[in-house]
């Protein structure tokens, strides 16, 4: 069954609405903007947490509601409900109606539709019972304390979704996509003597939890968290100063996500307040550098078969050998910056209307091995992990803490390192990029993004980077 027969048998079936009357009042209440559509939602989400071998939540939610939006210039009139009925949907229209261009009345015409799924349809949330996820959680929790007798404190949780969305636009276009997600944590704590330190793991994706339940990939989680979490426990305070910085692969490119990848979304470069705005055809980076947003690749936590405007996702190449070659779009953006929308509008669910955002945004591989990217560094930091950071979009400031990393002295990793904090500008960062791994990887599913008071799910990822000149914040003196 495809998705917009699923999401029709959904919202217009068994919620009892009429197809052809709803197309007329969506019609009618854009009837002179530029743009606009009907988003119809139902989402299903649960969480279970266990904490020191107890159930210490477990939540399931369900809920569905409408957002109508009109658009005129760069002007958006937004109403949504949690109410499905032609009646809600009528009010919102005469509330979107005040947002009106008085143009033409020739809406901007819809994207082409596709018959396109990059994941499953199932829903994982009824394939597992209840009882399974509270076992195999305890499960766990208890592998984590045989494999290591320091265990202090252990936390593991899974966490699933399942969203249907249909998008009507007023020339008739219609698209729906049905959404799988999970993801499952683990989180520990080691105490040696008077120190304690933390190691977690995560990873999800756009499938159901068959690949959760296995013992093989939830045994590598506890493993990985217990790894970092025993590496911490050795590690010594960070040195401070300007130093090349070589990053491992995978997570770290989050880095690369927050300084550059905001800074290339459409909004913040039609009004011109990134760094980037203006500078399409120019040297942004170092030669080598090639970064692209991929939303099609199939089962990633980031990935989307249309976009939340219902524009088919897309591969969309940002930087190209260095040289700025493009933004990422939604469709406001796009028509007003004169150029095709990306499918990238999104939005948190349907009381938010869409905006640019990211979705699998990596950097390529390059050509050199990572052992010779270590071995050309006589003192540096090697950054493994990253906990939290900040990026100031205008100015391509950044701030990262790393959660994992480790000394390098003359071309060799040294002992592992804590408090390190990686300060530079996003841009200039770019430009130090000095050799570039053949090892790109992506995270294993875990990362949400932020932006606009909306978080959506995404996805990272990097080979190993070496980058000169970045200023570290340590705690050695």
């Amino acid at each position: 069954m495809t998705a917009l027969i699923q999401a029709h048998e959904l919202f217009f079936v068994r919620a009892g609405l009429d197809p052809d009357r709803v197309s007329r009042i969506v019609t009618d209440s854009l009837a002179g903007a530029d743009d606009g559509e009907l988003y119809l939602e139902y989402r299903q989400s649960e969480s279970v947490v266990l904490d020191d071998g107890q159930i210490k939540s477990a939540s399931f939610d369900s809920g569905q509601g409408f957002g109508l939006r009109s658009v005129s210039g760069e002007a958006q009139g937004y109403a949504h409900a949690s109410e499905l009925s032609e009646e809600a949907i009528k009010r919102a229209g005469e509330t979107v109606k005040a947002v009106r261009s008085g143009h033409s009345g020739v809406v901007q015409g819809g994207p082409a539709p596709t018959n396109r799924s990059l994941y499953t349809d199932l829903n994982p949330l009824g394939l597992v019972p209840f009882e399974q996820k509270v076992k195999l959680l305890a499960e766990i929790d208890a592998y984590a304390r045989a494999k290591d007798a320091r265990v202090k404190q252990a936390s593991v949780s899974i966490l699933g979704s399942w969203q249907a969305i249909y998008i009507l636009r007023p020339d008739g276009v219609r698209a729906a996509d049905i959404r799988p997600l999970v993801r499952l944590n683990v989180s520990v704590v080691l105490a040696q003597g008077d120190r304690m330190e933390t190691g977690s793991y995560g990873f999800g994706g756009r499938v159901t939890y068959d690949g959760m339940i296995h013992p093989d990939d939830w045994r590598h989680g506890v493993e990985q968290a217990l790894r970092e979490a025993d590496v911490n426990l050795g590690s010594i305070p960070a040195p401070a100063g300007e130093m090349p910085v070589v990053l491992g692969p995978g997570w770290p490119g989050v880095m690369l996500h927050e300084a550059v990848g905001h800074g290339l979304e459409g909004d913040f470069n039609r009004k011109g307040t990134s760094t980037f705005s203006g500078r399409v055809g120019q040297q942004v980076a170092s030669k080598g550098v090639t970064v692209v947003d991929d939303g099609t690749i199939a089962d990633l936590r980031g990935s989307i078969s249309i976009d939340d405007e219902g524009t088919p996702s897309n591969r969309t190449v940002l930087i190209e050998d260095g040289i700025l070659v493009g933004y990422m779009q939604d469709r406001l953006n796009a028509r007003l910056m004169g150029v095709d929308a990306t499918g990238n509008g999104r939005r948190q669910s349907y009381a938010h209307s869409p905006i640019p955002r990211m979705t699998n945004t990596f950097m390529l591989a390059g050509d050199k091995d990572p052992n010779e990217i270590i071995a050309s560094v006589k003192k540096g930091i090697y950054a493994v992990n990253f906990g939290g950071g900040s990026v100031d979009i205008t100015s391509g400031k950044f701030v990262f803490g790393a959660s994992e990393a480790y000394l390098i002295e003359d071309g060799k990793v040294g002992p592992a390192v804590k408090g390190a904090t990686l300060i530079g500008n996003g841009p200039d960062a770019m430009s130090n990029v000095s050799m570039i791994g053949n090892d790109l990887r992506l995270d294993s599913g875990v990362g949400t993004c932020g932006k606009d008071g909306q978080g959506v799910p995404v996805g990272v990822g990097q080979p190993t980077l070496r980058i000169d000149g970045l200023t570290v914040g340590g705690t050695a003196v």
